[in-house]
């Protein structure tokens, strides 16, 4: 760390090598001429900013935003980043050379830096072709689902999407998935990185992104996979029928993402009028300009251009996908008049709820229960285990993030299972085990014959979610997080609940709440398990405490990989009967206010809340 009003020595001599090596090796024209700049003016606080430390490469790849120097997404630090994997995946795979990898791309770019999704994949194609690597490089954007189907489908070594998904619009990302058609977990990740590190300067041939012209080592499966992927997503349709038919109409967004056509495909794949989609925001613009931020969580901002199309063609259902169309957030127009966007949590339950009665339609043999899973993620809402519970097949939660849900699903899959949905709250859902990863064209097309189908009962989601709830028991919750940007005041908030009364004692109480089990997956810790330690995998990395509570409610308080939060999912679960919701809502604000009052204190903390 510098010392207040003075440089650091040894970080100053550190910095000078940084820029030296930059000036070196980095041949675009815009990201060395603002390096020089920099250099030029003595700016060392911005030359701090961009080669303090390089971006670190995790099990969700990469993701900074674009602009010069090592901690930033530019073409010198994606040529480093690809010899790493590319050296990497030679140790680990002896026939790479036969198999060889896929590469897609979204539609960012920043025209400042020169860096934009469509060259980071060029100059990654780049990379392995110059060692002798096939590469299934797509000639236009794709959604980040179609890396994970290409990968399975053509049974290659590895995948690259570079995207950063939802993120504000300087950023960029590199995603990476293994020959299983999963996203990367460790230990692969270490193993990048430290290639990473060993390959830094940039090979012979890395600049040339011309080799790719007329190389045989270079394919574009855009028009074989865009064939094949809508012919398997048809075995999900069930209700041809009822799509050809149906009066319901859809107003679709892709918030200047990739998703527009695929959607209108996935439609057509199904029978379906394609959907009304929003004008303004049909086409990709790395700008997003019709949005403050490009992510369809964030609800209903991301949603007033489709609102305002829909009543004006009188469409009750929205879908809406975030900019890479590997997730979807739903709304529905209510009888009141006011729409209702659903949460990732109630989304989930439908869909679940959907898929589970439609197999079960096909599968008349009980017996076949025994081989069917469901899993979701150890944030996400508990309402699949109650499905499962009483209808008799398997339900698994796993770690946070769909890496975990998609290299679970194939370990399943591998053991002859059949994995019939996963999901996550934070609105990704996996409805078709062709691709182990959350995909937001599926579950667009197939919500919307759920839909359909309702329509044909008189059934709106909203009024099949609330039977959901009164077969299955009432899970209501509530997710919402604080900034804090100071790592260290992180550390000391989840410190402070392992030694809550001065002795390393977690809370035995939250407010008035009694806490009946904890489980701590930093520390491995699980009061639970007659040995006290946890099942699920535990990472010292990252911060995550669950606790449940006498009165059925379950709290989730963790870090976040991505982003500078302290996230917390809340949820109440009422056994199956009729529970009274406006009363299960009452105490649900209740332990939410609790939780956040003596377990986050903000004002001790200086957290700052969401949406200031």
């Amino acid at each position: 760390t510098r010392a207040p009003g003075g440089g650091d020595a040894g970080m100053d001599s550190r910095l000078d090598q940084e820029t030296a090596q930059w000036l070196r090796w980095d041949k675009n024209p815009l990201t060395l001429a603002s390096v020089k700049q920099l250099i030029a003016a003595g700016n060392t606080e911005e030359l701090q900013k961009c080669f303090s430390a390089r971006m670190e490469f995790g099990t969700a790849g990469l993701r900074a935003a674009m602009g010069a120097g090592i901690s930033h997404m530019n073409d010198l630090t994606i040529i480093q980043t690809t010899q790493g994997f590319c050296r990497y995946l030679e140790k680990q795979f002896s026939d790479l050379k036969q198999r060889g990898v896929v590469i897609s791309f979204d539609a960012r770019a920043h025209p400042a830096s020169g860096g934009s999704s469509r060259r980071f994949a060029r100059l990654a194609a780049t990379t392995f072709i110059s060692q002798g690597i096939p590469v299934y490089l797509f000639s236009d954007i794709t959604p980040t689902p179609f890396v994970p189907y290409t990968v399975s489908h053509l049974k290659l070594c590895a995948g690259i999407m570079i995207t950063a998904s939802h993120n504000p619009k300087q950023d960029n990302g590199y995603k990476v998935y293994w020959d299983n058609g999963a996203q990367i977990i460790s230990p692969h990740d270490k193993g990048i990185s430290q290639a990473i590190e060993e390959n830094l300067e940039p090979w012979p041939q890395a600049w040339d992104d011309s080799v790719l012209n007329g190389s045989l080592l270079l394919h574009d499966p855009s028009a074989s996979i865009n064939k094949d992927y809508f012919e398997d997503l048809k075995k999900y349709c069930f209700h041809r029928a009822v799509n050809k038919e149906t009066k319901v109409k859809f107003v679709h967004t892709s918030v200047h993402g990739v998703g527009h056509s695929f959607v209108q495909s996935a439609f057509k794949a199904f029978d379906f009028v394609p959907p009304e989609a929003v004008s303004e925001q049909k086409d990709p613009d790395p700008e997003f300009p019709t949005v403050k931020y490009p992510n369809p969580e964030e609800g209903k901002g991301v949603l007033t251009l489709s609102f305002a199309l829909a009543d004006k063609i009188k469409a009750k259902i929205i879908l809406a996908n975030d900019p890479d169309a590997d997730r979807l957030a739903v709304a529905e127009k209510q009888d009141s008049g006011k729409w209702k966007v659903f949460s990732g949590n109630e989304l989930g339950a439908l869909l679940g709820w959907w898929l589970f009665t439609s197999w079960k339609e096909k599968n008349q043999d009980h017996s076949a229960l025994q081989n069917l899973y469901m899993l979701s993620s150890t944030v996400s809402s508990k309402i699949l285990r109650a499905i499962a519970l009483k209808e008799g097949f398997h339900f698994e939660e796993t770690l946070t993030g769909f890496k975990w849900m998609g290299n679970r699903a194939k370990q399943l899959i591998d053991q002859g299972k059949n994995v019939l949905f996963a999901f996550e709250e934070a609105i990704g859902y996996m409805c078709c085990p062709f691709v182990l990863d959350k995909d937001g064209v599926s579950a667009a097309v197939i919500t919307a014959e759920l839909a359909s189908f309702l329509a044909t009962k008189n059934l709106s989601l909203s009024q099949q979610l609330k039977a959901i709830y009164v077969e299955y028991g009432y899970h209501i919750t509530r997710a919402s997080y604080f900034i804090c940007h100071d790592q260290e005041t992180i550390k000391q908030l989840f410190e402070n609940l392992r030694n809550y009364d001065g002795k390393s004692n977690y809370p035995k109480t939250c407010g008035r709440f009694e806490i009946s089990h904890i489980r701590d997956l930093t520390t491995g810790y699980d009061d639970n398990e007659p040995d006290k330690k946890a099942i699920l995998p535990t990472s010292k990395s990252s911060q995550m405490i669950t606790f449940s509570f006498a009165n059925g409610g379950v709290a989730t308080m963790r870090t976040s990989g991505t982003e500078p939060k302290i996230k917390y999912y809340l949820e109440l679960c009422a056994p199956p009967g009729n529970s009274d919701p406006e009363q299960l809502k009452k105490e649900l604000d209740e332990l939410v206010s609790a939780v956040e009052e003596h377990f986050f204190q903000p004002q001790k903390y200086n957290l700052q809340p969401k949406g200031e």
